[in-house]
């Protein structure tokens, strides 16, 4: 049986978490537009930095820093920033950001997995326009980007997801 569209580009995305140097969560990006892909993202450190797993821990894990909470501690560029910077925005404009995540130490999929505040704002000004998050093997949430622009929530002052 042939997979279906959105479940091919997620297995991509799932494909590209494996090169993840993320000690917690290994996330992988496909940037799709017009069925065509544009780039795709892992998690780590910036180029030229020591990344997590060569350095044998997670300074966010080390302090115990909840999900979603105090990014600048962590020493990663997310999936889907690195996505971004890796495409032109006249080619990201109304796209697809496929993602996919996975917990380092069971193999599962990170559940209720989404983007941080600070990648909804790359997404938003990328002009991405969908966002599909596999949530099983079969299975994702696909998102409306408009939603990350009506539902402001850096304003609502709650940490974490």
């Amino acid at each position: 049986m042939r997979v279906d569209k959105n479940n091919y580009y997620l297995d991509i995305a799932e494909a590209t978490l494996e090169r993840s140097t993320c000690a917690r969560r290994a996330f992988g990006a496909v940037i799709v537009n017009n069925d065509e892909i544009i780039s795709t993202g892992y998690n780590g450190a910036p180029r030229g930095r020591k990344n997590c797993t060569d350095l044998g821990y997670c300074m966010r894990e080390k302090l115990e820093i909840p999900r979603g909470e105090r990014y600048e501690m962590c020493r990663s560029v997310h999936a889907e920033q690195n996505a971004i910077i890796s495409a032109a925005r006249k080619d990201v404009i109304g796209s697809t950001l496929y993602l996919v995540g996975k917990e380092v130490s069971t193999g599962e999929y990170v559940k209720n997995a989404m983007p941080c505040m600070f990648c909804k704002r790359f997404i938003i000004n990328a002009g991405i326009k969908k966002i599909v998050v596999r949530n099983t093997k079969e299975e994702y949430t696909e998102v409306d980007v408009n939603n990350f622009i009506e539902n402001d929530d850096s304003l609502e002052g709650v940490f974490g997801y």
